[in-house]
């Protein structure tokens, strides 16, 4: 499995602890139901420009503890319906993680430090690597377990079930 797309950042720089709250603020968490609309905010808080700058395909990148707060799903789902790709970061709050593949979002564990905003990337799950092709350097990235990758091929959780019945891998 292979993505590209050009690296995003909230800010102008790597962040750590990014939590839910600035991925969706808590103003739009209960009073938009439509994941379309929410995503039309995401990481509002620290870049309100941020979703007028992506393109299809684009990767959201931070630093350490990405998504830490609440484990509720709307966070992943913004970033999902923003049309982001996949989230690199170098470490993910446990729960955010998980939603991130329940809902068929790529979440990658990597060093970020040498990403810079606009940076094309090429994320190489089968090789385990992001390739960073502006500034010709590799990534290494553990590879996803069978599972995981399972889950992102049918588009989640949910999705997985319907189309298997059950929960096979």
């Amino acid at each position: 499995m292979s993505w590209q797309g050009k690296a995003k950042l909230p800010t102008q720089k790597i962040v750590n602890d990014i939590n839910t709250d600035y991925v969706i603020s808590g103003r739009y968490k209960f009073k938009i139901q439509d994941p379309n609309e929410l995503a039309k905010h995401v990481m509002e808080d620290l870049d309100p420009d941020f979703y007028s700058r992506l393109a299809p395909g684009d990767f959201l990148v931070a630093g350490s503890n990405f998504g830490c707060g609440s484990s509720r799903e709307q966070a992943p789902m913004a970033i999902k319906y923003a049309n982001i790709a996949a989230v690199i970061a170098k470490s993910f709050a446990r729960i955010f993680y998980r939603n991130c593949f329940n809902l068929g979002l790529l979440a990658i564990e990597a060093d970020t430090d040498g990403i810079a905003e606009g940076d094309e990337l090429e994320i190489d799950l089968d090789g385990g690597r992001i390739i960073n092709k502006t500034k010709g350097r590799e990534i290494k990235i553990a590879p996803l377990p069978r599972t995981m990758q399972t889950l992102l091929a049918d588009g989640g959780l949910v999705e997985h079930f319907k189309k298997h019945g059950g929960f096979k891998i």
